[in-house]
């Protein structure tokens, strides 16, 4: 989009905020770049030039805006809604691939050549992986010194710096700011908000509208026992991430979702943050979405009743593989039962941070339970069969299920295995791998809402009628299943 002038500077006159993320508007005379719904007085035109990405205006010589504060904008939706090799790049940064694993490791995911993989993201984002890994690495920082009181040789090491300098650089030229000032700024902004000691609060942002019903309500409906709860209005689960483990507390809000973090190591907070982002789909555009499922007449009143639905994903994609084989033609409850006695059985203890909550158990990894006792599960035979072959392509590598997946190659190796039919492959496409086009046309609750509806309630003509609501059919799913009064469909109480 940053290519279209006449249409950014229309966005930044107006200050709209449904185009923060998709691109960054920087300021020649200030050297300054902002997001489009920056409250300052717009800059004249010929003083505007248009950027898709932090990184890219912080490598062409540009500082962050101390206004608008355009490093916390939300990511672009793009991302989400592409497969190709540039948004599978895009998501594996945000999750710390690059400082985990570097450049060579990021292009090995990929399968392409490290120069392949540069020179595609910098011809559509104006920056290579090693500098968007710096703009994150900066945002990191940021997030650290404004809410926690970690020495500031513990947060340059946390957000991923090789050394203290480069930290104290790095901010500098982000921000033009010490860390230190940062830290004075935010204390004095936030002087009488409490702190809850071993824990990091932060804001995730969104673009309106955000409907919580259907997202909060199908996480909480679904939640295993002793790795998930809801308690005090929060949704909350354990984590396992790549230097240890971590409890997470997301709560809505009318304008953000509020965030609490216990990690076991700092250096998890930007692979944290990512994926409870990842999982309630916070980058989301609701506007295009909506857009596009009003055309269709039938399904417009639903969508204007209650605009802004999320698709409800996992932050661990063979975790949620298992369980929807679980939950194959089962009731909530009892996909539920059975999750929480692999749990019990395979699962590896945490310890929750507040003393009055329930979470006991990180969900078990395909690796411990490739030595699970198919004889032990109270599942039929040829359920047993099917978890144990998915646990088995999951242990190994044969079947690499993640954000990074390929979704066409994915929901191939997954309909190869026994007993997976559309509904088991779309629902772990849609819900895991993220593919905001996976349908389920033969859900029962789909069918039924489509009847109701007058839509075609038949598979096949329902599935012909939904490619008038492609790319989104997944969110097409979310607001028919939000006709029943099934849990998953409420905010809990």
């Amino acid at each position: 989009m940053y290519t279209d002038t006449d249409r950014c500077v229309r966005a930044v006159q107006s200050k709209d905020a449904r185009f923060d993320g998709w691109f960054f508007t920087a300021v020649l005379t200030t050297r300054i770049y902002c997001r489009p719904s920056c409250p300052a007085v717009p800059p004249k035109v010929e003083n505007m030039t248009f950027l898709p990405s932090a990184a890219a205006c912080q490598q062409a010589g540009f500082r962050a805006c101390k206004r608008c504060r355009p490093d916390t904008s939300p990511g672009s939706p793009e991302w989400n809604a592409r497969a190709d090799a540039v948004a599978r790049a895009m998501r594996l940064i945000q999750d710390g691939v690059v400082d985990r694993e570097g450049v060579p490791g990021l292009a090995a995911r990929l399968g392409y050549s490290t120069r392949q993989v540069e020179r595609q993201l910098n011809a559509e984002l104006g920056a290579g992986p090693l500098a968007l890994a710096r703009a994150q690495r900066a945002q990191t920082a940021r997030l650290l010194i404004e809410t926690s009181e970690l020495p500031m040789g513990d947060v340059a090491f946390a957000a991923g710096f090789s050394s203290i300098r480069t930290f104290n650089e790095t901010v500098r030229e982000v921000f033009a700011l010490a860390p230190g000032e940062l830290r004075q700024r935010a204390e004095k902004a936030h002087r009488h908000v409490p702190k809850v000691p071993g824990t990091i609060s932060l804001r995730l942002p969104y673009r309106a509208p955000l409907n919580p019903d259907n997202l909060f309500g199908h996480l909480a409906a679904t939640a295993v026992p002793g790795v998930e709860e809801w308690r005090s209005g929060a949704y909350r689960r354990t984590l396992r991430l790549p230097y240890g483990t971590g409890v997470v507390a997301l709560s809505p809000r009318p304008d953000h979702i509020a965030c609490q973090l216990a990690l076991t190591d700092l250096r998890d907070l930007t692979i944290a943050i990512s994926r409870c982002r990842w999982m309630l789909d916070l980058d989301a555009d609701p506007e295009a979405v909506d857009e596009q499922l009003r055309s269709d007449p039938l399904l417009a009143p639903l969508v204007d009743k209650a605009p802004g639905r999320r698709v409800p994903r996992t932050v661990d994609a063979a975790e949620f593989a298992v369980r929807a084989v679980l939950g194959q033609q089962v009731s909530t409850a009892a996909a539920r039962t059975h999750a929480a006695r692999l749990v019990a059985s395979y699962g590896e203890r945490v310890a929750d941070p507040d003393p009055e909550g329930g979470l006991t158990h990180l969900f078990p990894s395909p690796q411990a339970l490739a030595g699970l006792d198919p004889e032990s599960l109270a599942l039929p035979a040829s359920r047993r069969a099917t978890l144990t072959t998915l646990v088995g392509a999951l242990a190994d590598g044969s079947l690499p299920l993640g954000i990074d997946s390929d979704w066409e190659t994915a929901r191939a190796q997954l309909n190869a295995l026994p007993g997976f039919g559309p509904w088991t492959t779309e629902v772990i496409a849609m819900r895991a791998l993220g593919d905001p086009d996976a349908f389920l046309p033969s859900d029962l609750g789909v069918r039924r809402a489509a009847r109701e509806l007058g839509l075609p309630s038949t598979p096949a003509a329902l599935t012909a009628r939904a490619a008038g609501w492609r790319p989104w059919r997944a969110y097409a799913v979310q607001y028919l299943w939000a006709t029943d009064a099934h849990p998953i469909n409420h905010l809990p109480v």
